[in-house]
């Protein structure tokens, strides 16, 4: 993580402890802190007495390797502050702004800051601070997702100055070391006939650093991985976590495309053992690192296979079927048309499920066709494999494309009776 190039000056009021002192870095055990301490003030009084001290702003210093975790434990608990900008502290660390003393999250010290650095709010203004017009603001992105300590952004048709909105985003998100532009997946072709199988990204480097692999923390799970080289959708951050509510901690579960593990892991962080397949070997190696990161190899049996040669094998109580196939065109309507979806992965889904066990499809559904489509696939597998389906759950879980929506059916199949 990058120590917020924003700069400035960092330094800290002194707040006396609950006997009235200063607190004195040569007391704290700290030897870091002795550099520090006519700049930054320690505060390691209780929440009651934080509360008696005079009001401004709090930060909490953290080691610098250690910071991205950190300040997603500090979101997920709610006392992150967006509005301040993560600033260097002493040797080896960062100040961590907060809008309260963390709970549950381990931290170094508080601090209490007297020249905080505000954020600029907008993507918006900072571009308006490098002589963008209204006109430009109108070919400026919208949005954009931050993985880790990279900013993945797809830049609309007519940006004015790719460049600019590259270096504007980064200081936005000070803790970003890098920004790539999202050109999205590469599909099968003469030339590499394996990219779209393996769902790999198309990106570029706009800003920042070349080193684009990282570490994105997402309710507790660790997600190492390259950005450039493996996909990462954050927008499907709400289905990984229901994944880890939905699981029962006695359960098999297969998980057919397991990518980097982004549902394989909350699902053995909540207790289950999992069996998961992945075929692209980066993100294979990104697994089992991120099962070893984790502490779940002891819960997580990972195979660089076919999903199909597997399923024979297993006994499982929950499949999950998180791909959607490869983009080969598009229909008379205008909508991308996909060859591989997991559809034609039912019947190894099913081999692989005992009777009155789950599955979690997910299909990218032309919004016309909902729910026809998706249900009607599992109709046809259900009566194919001898099976009763029972339907517990249709989902929306994010907008794929334009009139198209990556849609998710909790599924129930039942072996019919001889």
């Amino acid at each position: 993580m990058s120590e917020d190039g924003g700069g400035g000056d960092s330094r800290e009021e002194p707040t006396p402890d609950s006997s009235g002192n200063h607190a004195d870095s040569s007391e704290s055990g700290d030897p870091s802190n002795a550099e520090t301490n006519n700049t930054e003030t320690i505060v390691r009084t209780s929440t009651d007495s934080l509360e008696a001290l005079e009001t401004g702003p709090l930060a909490a210093v953290v080691d610098a390797p250690r910071s991205e975790a950190a300040i997603e434990a500090l979101r997920t608990e709610g006392v992150y502050d967006d509005d301040r900008r993560v600033r260097p502290y002493g040797e080896n660390g960062v100040a961590v702004p907060v809008t309260a003393p963390p709970e549950s999250t381990a931290v170094r010290e508080v601090i209490r800051q007297v020249d905080p650095e505000y954020r600029t709010r907008t993507l918006e203004d900072h571009l308006r601070e490098r002589g963008w017009s209204d006109a430009d603001l109108e070919s400026a992105p919208g949005s954009w997702a931050v993985i880790g300590s990279v900013v993945l952004v797809r830049l609309p048709e007519g940006c004015p100055d790719e460049t600019a909105v590259a270096e504007a985003l980064l200081e936005l998100h000070g803790e970003a070391e890098t920004v790539l532009a999202d050109e999205g997946i590469a599909n099968d072709t003469a030339d590499d006939s394996a990219a779209g199988t393996y769902r790999e990204p198309r990106t570029r480097v706009l800003a920042g650093s070349s080193d684009t692999e990282t570490v994105h923390v997402e309710d507790g799970t660790s997600y190492g991985l390259d950005p450039q080289r493996v996909m990462f959708s954050p927008g499907n951050q709400a289905e990984r976590r229901r994944m880890a509510d939905v699981v029962e901690a006695d359960e098999c579960v297969f998980d057919m495309f397991a990518g980097i593990g982004y549902f394989s892991l909350p699902m053995a962080r909540a207790g289950a053992s999992v069996t998961a397949t992945e075929l692209n070997p980066t993100a294979f190696r990104y697994l089992l690192e991120n099962a070893v990161a984790n502490d779940v190899s002891h819960r997580l049996d990972a195979y660089h296979s076919d999903c199909r040669d597997l399923a024979p094998t297993l006994e499982a109580d929950r499949v999950v079927m998180g791909y959607y196939g490869v983009a080969d065109g598009t229909d008379d309507d205008g909508h991308g048309t996909r060859t591989n979806e997991a559809e034609t992965f039912l019947p190894a889904a099913l081999e692989a499920l005992v009777s009155g066990g789950i599955v979690h499809y997910h299909e990218a559904t032309p919004e016309a066709e909902l729910w026809d489509r998706p249900l009607e696939r599992l109709e046809r597998a259900a009566d194919a494999a001898g099976r009763a389906l029972t339907v517990l759950e249709t989902r929306r879980v994010k907008s794929h494309s334009a009139g198209v929506e990556h849609v998710v059916v909790d599924a129930q199949f039942d072996v019919l009776e001889e």
